[in-house]
């Protein structure tokens, strides 16, 4: 595979450093000329209202209207002078109109924001200071008055061929910093923004937005320029861009690119040169206000390494480029990044007609638990003589076709994966008509699944399923993780036939449109087997083989089921309508023998037997999952009868294994025999749920409807923290066993008080979320 490499100082970025060197002598120049210029020359208001004053070697501009615009002959501060601008907490943009560049050696102030607009160039020397209570901007790129004067975002757009420097002080107490020109931005002196955001960019044309959470330079067209950065910047947030330029990101004698978020921004650096060349060298430090977190973005068509100890500090770096060659020096700043804690990103996106691959060509060896992602638009591999390495808890991702488009991505490792030591995990994915290579690959002995992660082996290799062809083609071994969404065809028959042995991954990915997908998605999971992290929408799910369970993930589960969620309607079979015979029918699965963990169901459940909101019959463990949708008795489209003979449960229809943090809020009706709001039948274990659904029923003239709030019959037992909505159940009782004073009113319902024994803390099992009846589990509010 051909990859651009990530170079260490060779090639380009030679001819790059040498270009910076030049920037610099003609920078000497620049400011000599400036030199001459005392104080401002030849302003006047052009629109708003103020009065421009001078004393000595102070300049103080008095503005009476928020916003104000100044035309100067010339606008430049020399040593040891001073220029005030006294705008309360308005904005005045200042436009020269002559010849000569802006130098600022002395000293520049406001009250609130100030604009400098030059497109002969802007130079603040190494004497010189800009503090503003807002926003400083400086440009060679100009924009409109109305637009200014109306405030809100605003267009700069120009094309001189002149530069913004910075080698004195800038700061903005409350606002940001922005440096803005078409051909060069450098950055040699300090940059502080507190409260804001500091971005220099290189573009003939951008967006300048006004954001409170992120960046707010948006680049609309690039010029090929540069933006070089050999000082120190201290922001909440820091954006270095040049399109299709070059983006040169140092610091060096205990420097540091730094942002130090706020209460509204998170500490983010983006690095951006779509189609030219980043170099970073240094340290660069993003972290949000409470010192962890933070993002690093990178964006280049090439990226390089400067010597020395370059290192990332942040939650997550994420880079992207066409290719990527993990190369010696790459490798090495990975890996100190990585024992750092920063998690690193890489993702080759294929743009400028490349390949699109990964290629780990030197060892990535680190301690601790920052995870390594390598996500590939085609394939991903590991070169003879590399190794990728962890000892601690990191986990390594390795992912061909990242866009799930079936491009026959493959994982290739020629090297070594050596999990030895380490507790984590390892993810190769693949498509199915792809290659994988597993190569040597050494995991730990001692190695256990992390609690809810449904993972059966440390390291594993997944087949991706993009489509349904992909989704037919599923076999009852192996193992397999959704690439992407999946919407499938009206009517689609899509059925994983034999009891499932392997490993099935959503990978957080949704299979929608599953009208009758087939007697259940997965006939049977079995022992071994396990089905995680997926979602399935619109499912209509209508049995047709006689005395099958059904459900709309599985008619029977033998093995693991984990943060699996389903949504839609599913009926027992026709042909077994009879008194009470049929298989059981429940939203999720049919029947559970194995266990079903943080998992959900809102699907309308009928049938002429045992129904349940999420489980028909279950001897297995259920535990912090739900079901909300209904749970009644099946009506004979044919003949337009009802069978009310139906035993449900508003969660389980029948109980005989354990259930735990778990809670049913549908309605269970037209039941004849029995009706529990979380279950019919209860012979095992419940703790620690709730249900809060109607619960009702009718008589078939046969029998007398029995029914409970929690459960209609109990030969088990049932704890003193389980309870039930006397209010919106319509039961007074929560049926056999049940203490009478675990029924609450709806406003005792939204107090978490009134559940004794439940954990609501921040880590907790349970929330209640503002404006909810009832509790919820703790992780729906980042699952749904």
């Amino acid at each position: 595979m051909k990859s651009s490499s990530s170079t260490y100082f060779s090639g380009q970025p030679r001819l790059i450093a040498a270009l910076v060197r030049g920037a610099l002598a003609a920078l000497c120049g620049v400011v000599s000329i400036a030199h001459a210029k005392v104080l401002p020359g030849g302003g006047s208001f052009v629109a708003g209202n103020g009065t421009i004053s001078q004393n000595g070697k102070s300049l103080t501009i008095n503005q009476s209207t928020s916003r104000g615009i100044i035309e100067w002959n010339s606008f430049s501060i020399g040593k040891g002078n001073f220029v005030k601008f006294d705008n309360g907490n308005g904005a005045t943009l200042n436009r020269v109109t002559g010849s000569d560049l802006s130098s600022i050696l002395g000293t520049l102030s406001a009250t609130g924001s100030v604009y400098l607009i030059n497109p002969q160039g802007i130079v603040i020397g190494s004497s010189g200071v800009v503090s503003t209570g807002g926003r400083f901007v400086a440009s060679t790129l100009d924009t409109d008055n109305t637009s200014f004067m109306n405030g809100g975002q605003i267009a700069l757009i120009g094309v001189s061929g002149a530069k913004v420097v910075n080698l004195g002080k800038i700061g903005s107490t409350h606002g940001d910093v922005f440096l803005i020109a078409d051909a060069q931005v450098e950055n040699r002196g300090s940059i502080r923004a507190p409260n804001g955001t500091a971005e220099l960019v290189s573009a003939e044309a951008v967006l300048l937005q006004d954001s409170s959470t992120g960046k707010q330079v948006f680049v609309a067209l690039g010029d090929k320029g540069s933006v070089i950065n050999r000082g120190v910047i201290d922001a909440a947030q820091i954006s270095l861009q040049a399109a299709d330029g070059n983006v040169f990101a140092f610091s060096g004698n205990h420097r540091a690119l730094r942002a130090t978020g706020t209460a509204t921004r998170e500490g983010h650096i983006w690095l951006v040169a779509d189609t030219g060349h980043v170099q970073v060298g240094g340290h660069i430090n993003a972290r949000n206000a409470d010192g962890n977190g933070g993002v690093v973005d990178t964006a280049a068509g090439n990226l390089s390494f400067v010597c020395c100890g370059t290192t990332v500090l942040t939650g997550i770096w994420n880079i992207a480029m066409p290719n990527m060659t993990i190369d010696s020096h790459a490798a090495a700043v990975f890996a100190r990044s990585l024992s750092k804690g920063t998690g690193v990103s890489v993702q080759a996106t294929g743009a400028q007609g490349a390949t699109g691959d990964i290629d780990v060509a030197s060892t990535v060896d680190w301690k601790g638990a920052a995870p390594f992602s390598l996500n590939a638009l085609h394939s991903v591999s590991i070169g003879k003589g590399a190794t990728i390495k962890n000892e601690g808890s990191g986990n390594l991702t390795m992912r061909a076709d990242s866009t799930g488009i079936d491009n026959g991505g493959s994982v290739i490792n020629n090297g070594l994966i050596d999990w030895s030591k380490s507790t984590g995990i390892v993810s190769m994915y693949y498509d199915q008509k792809g290659t994988y290579a597993a190569g040597r690959q050494l995991g730990n002995a001692t190695w256990s699944a992390p609690r809810y992660s449904g993972l059966a082996t440390q390291l594993t290799a997944y087949q991706l399923v993009n489509t349904m062809d992909d989704l037919n083609a599923v076999g009852a071994s192996g193992n397999y993780a959704l690439g992407a969404d999946i919407a499938l065809p009206s009517w689609a028959y899509v059925q994983i036939n034999g009891p499932f042995t392997g490993q099935f991954d959503g990978m957080g990915h949704t299979i929608s449109n599953a009208v009758d997908i087939g007697d259940n998605l997965f006939g049977t999971i079995a022992p071994s087997g396990v089905v995680r992290n997926l979602k399935i929408t619109d499912a209509i799910e209508m049995t047709l083989s006689k005395g099958v369970p059904a459900g709309v993930l599985a008619g029977d589960n033998q093995g693991t089921i984990v943060n699996v969620v389903v949504l839609g309607s599913a009926q027992g079979n026709l042909f077994a309508y009879d008194a009470g015979g049929a298989p059981p029918v429940g939203g999720l699965v049919g029947t559970n023998e194995g266990t079903i963990v943080r998992s959900g169901a809102n699907v309308n459940v009928s049938n002429a037997g045992l129904a349940g909101g999420l489980v028909g019959q279950n001897s297995g463990v259920i535990i912090d999952s739900y079901a909300t949708g209904g749970v009644g008795a099946l009506t004979n489209p044919f003949s337009g009868t009802t069978n009310h003979r139906v035993r449900a449960g508003g969660l389980v229809g029948a109980n005989s294994g354990t259930i735990s943090q778990s809670y049913a809020t549908g309605a269970v009706s037209g039941t004849a025999i029995e009706g529990g709001g979380l279950v019919a039948e209860n012979s095992g274990t419940i703790t620690r749920s709730f249900a809060s659904g109607t619960v009702s029923g009718v008589t078939d003239g046969s029998a007398t409807p029995v029914l409970g709030g929690i459960a209609a019959v109990n030969t088990g037992t049932i704890g003193a923290d389980v309870y039930w909505n006397k209010e919106t159940s319509g039961q007074t009782s929560g049926g056999p066993g049940v203490a009478p004073a675990n029924g609450l009113t709806s406003a005792q319902m939204t107090n978490p008080a009134s559940f004794t024994g439940w954990d609501f803390g921040p880590v907790g099992v349970w929330a209640m979320p503002p404006n909810a009846t009832n509790p919820v589990l703790q992780w729906q509010l980042s699952r749904e």
